[in-house]
């Protein structure tokens, strides 16, 4: 008797994806905490890790993965010391930029240049709306002259990061790209099955 043949592998589970994200998101603390606010760089501004890496989960995995990894790392990112704003800004924003950048997703092609512009262009939205949401609040350090003086730097800073965030996320995702091809690869088609299994006419 003849067997269907498995036309698709398992799907990587919602789990391992959840698990996966929040591995990087932790990475990317610790990094930001432990080695980034620590560099000398001109002006006082770091790259923002975090953010970087919510941009790019968010393009590998979808808005649900961008808005929920977005959320949990700003939360994180908001309590973690040296913490000195209002509580809930970086939650928001990184949230809303998950969100976005999640949507764009599907258009994207991984195997080009353009996730490393996404990301670019996902942290020059990230820092502007931090820097907005500032203004909103009256925070003094948001003042006009300060926020044109240092948000300039920090996209500088995050561009100059995105390339090894995106490497980093990419290769650590892999398995599941593995995965979307490996379905592509051995996926019978419908009447090619049916006259492998005898059924070509009717049923």
């Amino acid at each position: 008797m003849l067997r269907a043949p498995m036309t698709n592998p398992p799907e990587p589970s919602t789990a391992g994806r959840g698990l996966t994200a929040a591995l990087v998101i932790a990475v990317a603390l610790i990094l930001q905490v432990s080695v980034a606010n620590r560099l000398p760089l001109p002006g006082d501004v770091t790259p923002d890790l975090v953010l970087l890496a919510v941009v790019a989960l968010a393009l590998v995995n979808g808005s649900l993965t961008g808005v929920v990894t977005g959320f949990c790392a700003g939360l994180a990112a908001d309590i973690i010391p040296p913490a000195d704003h209002t509580l809930g800004r970086y939650a928001l924003v990184y949230c809303l930029i998950g969100y976005v950048c999640g949507m764009a997703a599907a258009e994207l092609d991984r195997q080009t240049f353009v996730p490393f512009m996404a990301v670019a262009v996902g942290a020059l939205a990230g820092t502007v709306l931090y820097a907005l949401t500032g203004m909103l609040l009256a925070d003094p350090r948001a003042a006009w002259d300060v926020v044109s003086r240092m948000v300039p730097l920090q996209v500088l800073y995050d561009v100059l990061a995105s390339p090894f965030v995106v490497w980093a996320v990419l290769r650590v995702t892999r398995r599941y790209n593995r995965g979307d091809k490996a379905r592509d690869r051995y996926a019978v088609p419908t009447a090619r099955y049916r006259a492998m299994s005898g059924r070509s006419g009717g049923l």
